[in-house]
């Protein structure tokens, strides 16, 4: 296993950087680009391993996908143009990829098996698996579909109104991308609203999706035309540059291009609520996906509760605010959580364990977890544990503790975020 030692004498962070393409959107942009009919073309696609598998997916599905760095060329022979896989499709460590592609293969009529790494072995399925077998796909795998490998065998899709008992996205868009191959309409309800990129998308490839307060409904039989996809910086990835220029001494740290879609801002509604010091700057929408400047500086944070609605909006940001929370004044609460649970790893437990070895003060819940603030880190060894938020986290934790950290695993940071330690040194000042 690797381990990589990261510097802690930092004065302070200073300098502007571009966030990598949005990984949600991105899957999306390769997914959409298949499944529509003519060239789609993506600029500032995050060519991080998760997304690389969502291309490698397609490709065994008979698309022709090139990628060149940040940019995707996709041949899109439209949704009927898929062909029957010859090979397993596998997803890596990608929940999206599988998730999405669920709904997508669901209403083809062909075979196919679907599988990826130790992680997505773990991760629940029914949850997709249950509302696509009532709109008519056949469906199998370990425990009766819960995990993976899984057996598809898809064909004629009839519309369904369906409730979801958890908020996701990832769900939410299964359902949606069977529904535009099903007879009739299809209607998801959210117990509260999650990210919205799926339906923003089938709008920018020629689709017509009804979206009112917490219902998305979708017509079936409809076709979509390949286009061109602007990718926003990843505020998933940003995230961590705000949280780093918040607590390292006398930082200021400008982040440019990055997404600011209301269902994905809630890290900034959280840090705002702590206190801190940020400016943003929206551009004019040049795609159907707002963006723009986010300059923060280092300020004097106070801890606060994150519970209901807001949760699905900062859900992939809840470790690196659980580490802000270690610094801020007083006590930070994060409720209503379980989602956290069925992550890459088990991350309630994982962000509590890694940060107790650098002597933070935080305890887990059944929901959640509690964070005494003003708490000084010490150095330590800690692990990533394969999840790549948790090793960004524990490197920005590094950073502010006193002595070195050894960050195990560190090379899942790859998932998403490739650049990530050459963004970092760029902004590191030292003594």
């Amino acid at each position: 296993m690797e381990a990589k030692k990261l510097i802690t004498n930092i004065t302070s962070l200073s300098g502007t950087i571009n966030v990598p393409g949005d990984k949600s959107i991105s899957h999306r942009a390769v997914m959409f680009g298949s499944i529509a009919t003519g060239r789609t073309t993506v600029e500032n696609f995050l060519p991080g391993e998760d997304c690389l598998s969502t291309i490698s997916c397609f490709q065994k599905l008979g698309v022709r996908i090139r990628q060149e760095g940040t940019s995707v060329t996709v041949e899109g022979p439209g949704i009927e143009g898929l062909q029957e896989p010859k090979e397993i499709l596998d997803v890596g460590n990608s929940g999206t990829t599988i998730r999405l592609l669920m709904g997508i293969l669901a209403g083809r009529p062909f075979h196919s098996i679907l599988a990826g790494d130790e992680s997505i072995a773990k991760r629940p399925m029914t949850r997709v698996v249950r509302p696509l077998a009532e709109m008519g796909a056949t469906i199998d795998g370990r425990m009766g579909g819960e995990y993976t490998p899984l057996s598809i065998k898809g064909g004629a899709l009839k519309g369904i109104g369906y409730t979801l008992p958890v908020a996701s996205a990832q769900v939410k868009s299964a359902i949606l991308l069977a529904g535009l191959q099903s007879d009739g309409i299809t209607t998801v309800v959210e117990p509260e609203k999650t990210r919205d990129h799926t339906e923003r998308m089938i709008r920018m490839f020629g689709g017509r999706v009804e979206a009112d307060g917490k219902s998305v409904s979708v017509e079936g039989g409809q076709k979509l035309t390949g286009t061109h996809v602007l990718v926003p910086g990843d505020i998933s990835s940003a995230a961590f540059f705000l949280a780093a220029a918040s607590i390292v001494p006398d930082s200021t740290v400008v982040l440019q291009n990055v997404g600011l879609n209301p269902t994905r801002t809630g890290i900034i509604d959280v840090l705002g609520m702590m206190g801190a010091d940020m400016d943003i700057c929206g551009q004019p929408e040049s795609s159907s996906e707002p963006s723009g400047s986010i300059t923060v500086k280092t300020a004097g944070l106070r801890g606060t509760v994150i519970e209901g609605g807001l949760i699905p909006r900062l859900i992939d940001e809840i470790p690196i605010i659980a580490l802000i929370a270690t610094q801020a004044e007083g006590r930070t609460v994060i409720k209503d959580a379980k989602e956290l649970k069925v992550k890459e790893t088990n991350r309630i437990d994982t962000v509590v364990t890694e940060l107790r070895k650098l002597g933070a003060d935080i305890e887990a819940s059944e929901d959640g977890m509690v964070i005494h603030g003003g708490t000084p880190l010490h150095g330590g060894t800690v692990s990533s544990h394969g999840d790549h938020r948790i090793g960004m986290m524990l490197a920005i934790a590094a950073l502010i503790s006193k002595g070195e950290v050894y960050l195990e695993d560190s090379e899942a940071i790859n998932v998403s975020y490739p650049t990530f330690f050459e963004h970092l040194q760029s902004l590191t000042v030292h003594d």
